[in-house]
């Protein structure tokens, strides 16, 4: 077997795309039918879910053993993070295909970074077990947050930029953040042991 074929298999790559895929059919099919806007609640559980399934794979069977391979993990690391969100994001985009529109590509491309280099930056400070833990967590005050207004409004926007609009400054940029420390945390460190 390939060098990819043994890594996307002990990092258990096919049962996280398919467990993106079928979240992503489950909602785009809730959603099919109405005549309203669709909440950007819905793309951002969808991705959320996705980041939650491909954190799975940020860690081996054996930490040690990947920390001592004769190979550079570092960009090994950087890519897997980058191309699961790549995935988490396409799969989102072509699951639209089949129902109706439930986000725009930007403001799919912006949440799957940033959520992606959250899971990235869980996995180095909890593990890859809990890596999950961090974009669920900012999903969850993102959705239960009230919104963005009166003196808190900046902060608001901080904590809740997985639902802003896409060109948003604040949620651009915290999601651009989020992404290149996670990425670069975990493509250094690792998973935690």
């Amino acid at each position: 077997m390939r060098w990819a074929t043994l890594y996307a298999r002990s990092r258990q790559l096919p049962m996280s795309v398919a467990a993106t895929l079928i979240s992503a059919l489950a909602v785009v099919a809730l959603a099919d039918g109405g005549d309203e806007p669709v909440s950007p609640r819905l793309p951002l559980l969808v991705i959320a879910a996705g980041a939650t399934a491909a954190s799975v794979g940020f860690g081996g069977q054996d930490v040690a053993l990947d920390r001592t391979a004769a190979v550079s993990w570092v960009v090994r690391r950087a890519a897997h993070v980058l191309v699961m969100g790549a995935v988490v994001g396409a799969v989102l985009l072509a699951a639209q295909t089949v129902g109706d529109d439930l986000a725009t590509p930007a403001f799919v491309v912006r949440d799957s970074a940033g959520l992606m280099g959250l899971a990235a930056l869980g996995a180095a400070l909890c593990g890859a077990q809990f890596a999950w833990t961090l974009p669920m967590a900012w999903a969850a005050l993102a959705l239960f947050a009230p919104p963005p207004t009166g003196p808190a409004g900046p902060a608001m926007e901080v904590a809740t930029w997985p639902l802003l609009p896409p060109g948003t400054a604040a949620g651009t940029w915290t999601a651009v953040t989020l992404a290149a420390v996670g990425t670069a945390t975990y493509a250094w460190a690792g998973p935690k042991r």
